[in-house]
């Protein structure tokens, strides 16, 4: 499996070449549309590994698409009929909304984990990560930055 080390006994396995959470997609503003579209390129070529298929179209990948309003499989087919970069993002237009409402939905992947129940969540998470001391890992978006090794 190409950009991936090998599995580790707290994650599995990474990949280091998919694109930060906090990433805006350059065309919709929205953070972790990059990252999804990776991942579901990832899928299509069958180089997904099991560690990211258990939350792939689920977690940040569901979220957005409840936030826009469509569902996931249709932006894995979208991602899988296009032809380049700008045919996706002419078939992403057509399936989005016209206002995808960026400024709430990077505010909520910016505070995922947050909450009352989203820090019992995080915390749970960064202790099976052997990590609980980490104070500054304060998002779920922190703690796939500091998985992927973007992060210190």
């Amino acid at each position: 499996m190409p950009d991936a080390k090998p599995a580790r006994p707290d994650t599995g396995a990474i990949l280091y070449d998919l694109p930060s959470p906090y990433l805006p997609h350059p065309a919709f503003g929205l953070l972790h549309l990059p990252r999804f579209i990776g991942k579901i390129r990832k899928h299509l070529a069958g180089q997904l590994p099991p560690s990211y298929q258990r939350n792939f179209t689920k977690g940040f990948d569901g979220f957005l698409c409840l936030h826009i309003g469509v569902d996931p499989q249709a932006v894995i087919a979208a991602v899988r009929d296009s032809k380049n970069e700008d045919d996706l993002t002419a078939r992403l237009r057509a399936l989005f909304p016209k206002d995808v409402k960026a400024a709430a939905w990077n505010r909520k992947v910016v505070q995922m984990g947050m909450s009352e129940m989203g820090r019992e969540a995080l915390d749970a998470t960064k202790k099976k990560m052997a990590i609980g001391h980490r104070e500054d890992l304060r998002s779920f978006a922190d703690l796939i930055e500091y998985d992927e090794e973007r992060m210190d």
